[in-house]
């Protein structure tokens, strides 16, 4: 694994944390060190029946029965043992619940075992927080866009401000949906995400599809039936209907994402979660830095998905900042918000 940018070789690490990620289908474990060392990343996920999407208590399953096998793998990737670990972080929410909870029993029990301190965090903080170590950006706008999530924020008196998010479903949950609808499927993925991608790639008519911004606030499902109306009624090709799907909702973001900008005058705009490797997307949100002389940051594919390694570094960050947490303290919480959360680290 590289470093991140802001690591350098002569710092001695002060912390060896391994986080367990497990909000929804994927179960992930990584090691990081607080100079923002990556040690290793391993994760594993569940994948659903065709032409279904998650069932949480088979997803939590799933994290019960591959925990075991996934930690050792992730220790002998990082060539250490337990006892070199003195923190563990865990995905505290939001997410589903059977699946937070699996994570959050293997995570007590490891602290406990290995006599640790024991950290909750925020999927969505950790996700734009590995995203910022990893890329050096600073101070930027972020659009957090996922199978879950899809919001827009800065940082503001220490709470990541949302300034505008889905009213309704997000855009990976929107793609996914639509490519399930319509029998685009990889049924060696637990999403269809990266199928629908090379199928819009191919469409070339656009038909007109709603297109609902409201502030810097959108909405998808309405898109969304429409989408799957062109192609179950109006019998459109099935990449033309990806494709002004795809069209529409992205640049209902990337309009959202210029209104950020023009909100708050950051010099930065950054792109984190799993939706981050939508080329599409990258090269509209280019063109709108280009013409405010930003700079775009995207976070590395690798640990822009869902990964073990950003709850462990939001862990360190979380840990650093405010000390460990009682297990009185650690109960999930599924509908935990990203604007609830301190960021005391900064």
């Amino acid at each position: 694994m590289n470093p991140s940018p802001n690591a350098t070789k002569k710092e001695k690490p002060e912390l060896i944390c391994l986080g367990i990620e497990s909000t929804a289908h994927t179960f992930g474990v990584g090691i990081i060190d607080s100079t923002g060392n990556v040690l290793a990343d391993c994760r594993s996920s569940y994948i659903p029946p065709i032409g279904q999407g998650i069932h949480p208590r088979e997803a939590a399953r799933h994290h019960s029965d591959i925990a075991s096998k996934l930690i050792n793998e992730t220790l002998e990737q990082a060539k250490l043992t337990s006892n070199d670990l003195n923190l563990i972080s865990f995905s505290q929410g939001p997410g589903m619940g059977p699946c937070l909870r699996t994570g959050a029993v293997i995570a007590r029990t490891l602290a406990n075992i290995l006599d640790v301190p024991l950290v909750g965090v925020n999927h969505v903080v950790s996700h734009i927080e590995i995203g910022k170590v990893l890329t050096g950006s600073q101070n930027p706008v972020i659009i957090m866009v996922s199978g879950g999530t899809t919001q827009i924020s800065s940082l503001t008196n220490n709470y990541y401000t949302i300034f505008g998010e889905t009213l309704d479903i997000s855009v990976g949950n929107c793609f996914d949906k639509f490519s399930r609808e319509v029998g685009i499927h990889d049924p060696e993925k637990p999403w269809p995400g990266p199928i629908f991608d090379k199928v819009a790639a191919k469409g070339k008519i656009y038909h007109e599809l709603p297109y609902s911004v409201k502030g810097m606030s959108v909405s998808f499902s309405g898109l969304l039936t429409a989408a799957i109306r062109l192609v179950k009624e109006d019998k459109v090709d099935v990449a033309d209907a990806a494709y002004s799907l795809q069209e529409t909702a992205l640049s209902m973001l990337t309009e959202i994402a210029e209104r950020a900008i023009a909100h708050t005058r950051i010099s930065e705009l950054m792109v984190v979660g799993g939706f981050a490797r939508n080329k599409r997307f990258q090269e509209m949100l280019q063109a709108i830095c280009d013409d405010w002389n930003l700079t775009l940051s995207v976070c590395p594919y690798q640990f822009a998905s869902d990964n073990g390694t950003m709850i462990a570094w939001g862990g360190i960050l979380t840990y650093q900042a405010s000390g460990g947490l009682r297990v009185s303290d650690s109960q999930v919480k599924p509908d935990w918000r990203s604007d609830k959360v301190k960021v005391e680290w900064v």
